[in-house]
């Protein structure tokens, strides 16, 4: 599988602790990010790294970016979050929206690191 391919990176703070390859979020601050917490959250990125709350973060926002799944996706799907900001299938119930961060480039399981064409947006069941 070949690597990323970041297009936009940008500096924020970081509204809690953040762990790499997780989906972000805007945080409390115009400036901070957080981990995106379900299929809720507008996606706005990628953490490149592992930091604590109130560090300074590199979030990637834009291209062929790395992601850490938190269940069996295939090639193709939409991606949403988990509560932990990991990357799952989007699979929203009829009539209901998900916010998703782009296109699994990658089949995988639980735990393993895919690439994802990030595009984000929202889908309806």
């Amino acid at each position: 599988m070949a690597g990323p391919n970041t297009l936009l990176t940008k500096t924020f703070n970081a509204g809690g602790a953040i762990t790499k390859y997780r989906l972000l979020k805007i945080g409390a601050a115009d400036d901070a990010v957080i981990e995106a917490v379900g299929v809720t959250a507008p996606i706005v990125g990628v953490s490149s790294e592992t930091v604590a709350s109130g560090d300074r973060i590199d979030v990637d926002m834009a291209g062929l970016l790395e992601v850490e799944l938190g269940g069996t996706v295939a090639r193709g799907d939409y991606l949403t979050a988990t509560a932990a900001g990991k990357a799952v299938k989007a699979a929203p119930a009829a009539g209901a929206n998900n916010d998703v961060a782009g296109v699994a480039m990658a089949s995988g399981v639980i735990g393993d690191i895919i690439n994802v064409l990030m595009t984000p947006g929202r889908i309806q069941g």
